[in-house]
């Protein structure tokens, strides 16, 4: 019997490649349909999309999606998508297909001894899931920290995924989580490890018109375990990280008996640093091995200037850093639960 979470939260959320959108049910309006007047979008949203359709399955999503007779876009929040559409950053397209409605996309339990977030669960409950924080707590974390109030009630977990950046914030927590997708198309389903999702900057290795990203199966957090999520932002920021950081341990006497790194934007995709992990697993937490840690880590990173955010100098002055502080946390995250 599922364990389901209880804390409830705006059932709305997105991003843009592989899951965005919003709820309309009965007679209330979702924020998309309001959206739909021009004085809002400033343009006719008929010249943005013809079809809206509120699937109710996972399968309906994807007949819909595979059948329209223009360009079909999957949605579930809407806010990156809404304002790609209305200043002309992404082409109209003729269906939207609201996957928000379906129940087992706005999921979040623990299912056969593994922790379950649905797709279209949005950041604000991720951030306050019990079940998150005890399981998650990189996770937690993150999506505590993507945008401002209004865009975590909206946004969710599998938009942020889906939109392919190598410094996403929840991607980056469920990298380092050790999580799987589970993706589906009209011919079944599967599970990817978070590496294997992306292709490159803002590109997916989903098919846009096939293929669905339905939620994300984590571990549970087992005896002498922790994780912890940090990240460098510019002062005034709500965007896209300068760097990120998440950091999964097992300690055990003093030692690191594992652990996991995922630091963005390390290169073009995100991924663990595995040469860091392997320099700190089975080693003593101390000064010297997280020195060498770091020099690993710094070796096997790609940093580049961005023109809106940070130059690759600084990146890599502070990558260093992070990884020390976000380390520390996880290490006396996990060192508080065997003193219980």
């Amino acid at each position: 019997m599922a364990i389901r979470d209880r804390i409830g939260g705006v059932q709305i959320g997105g991003r843009r490649s592989l899951t965005l959108a919003a709820t309309a049910s009965g007679k209330e309006k979702s924020p998309l349909e309001k959206c739909r007047h021009p004085s809002v979008l400033g343009a006719d949203p008929m010249n943005l999309w013809k079809h809206y359709h509120n699937a109710q399955t996972v399968t309906d999503a994807l007949q819909v999606l595979a059948e329209a007779p223009g360009r079909a876009c999957l949605i579930a929040g809407g806010t990156d998508l809404m304002l790609d559409l209305q200043q002309g950053n992404h082409p109209p397209v003729h269906t939207l297909v609201d996957v928000t409605a379906i129940p087992e996309m706005t999921a979040l339990e623990i299912r056969e001894g593994e922790l379950f977030i649905g797709a279209s669960v949005p950041h604000a409950r991720i951030t306050t899931s019990p079940l998150v924080r005890e399981h998650a707590a990189a996770l937690a974390t993150a999506c505590g920290l993507i945008g401002g109030p209004q865009v975590r009630n909206t946004a969710t977990l599998g938009g942020n995924v889906g939109h392919a950046l190598p410094a996403a914030d929840g991607t980056i927590a469920l990298t380092a989580l050790d999580a799987e997708a589970e993706v589906a198309s009209l011919g079944g389903r599967r599970r990817v490890p978070m590496d294997e999702l992306f292709l490159g900057p803002g590109e997916s290795s989903l098919e846009a018109r096939r293929e669905l990203l339905v939620g994300f199966y984590l571990p549970l957090r087992g005896p002498n375990q922790a994780s912890a999520f940090k990240r460098v932002m510019r002062p005034q920021g709500v965007a896209i990280a300068i760097l990120n950081a998440a950091v999964w341990l097992q300690c055990d006497d003093g030692r690191i008996t594992d652990v996991h790194i995922a630091l963005g934007p390390s290169g073009p995709v995100p991924r663990r640093l595995r040469n860091a992990e392997s320099v700190l697993r089975d080693q003593p937490y101390d000064e010297v091995v997280v020195g060498q840690a770091v020099k690993a880590l710094l070796e096997e990173s790609s940093f580049r200037t961005s023109r809106h955010r940070s130059t690759q100098a600084y990146r890599h002055h502070m990558a260093g850093i992070l990884l020390e502080e976000t380390l520390a946390l996880a290490w006396q995250a996990a060192r508080e639960r065997i003193s219980r």
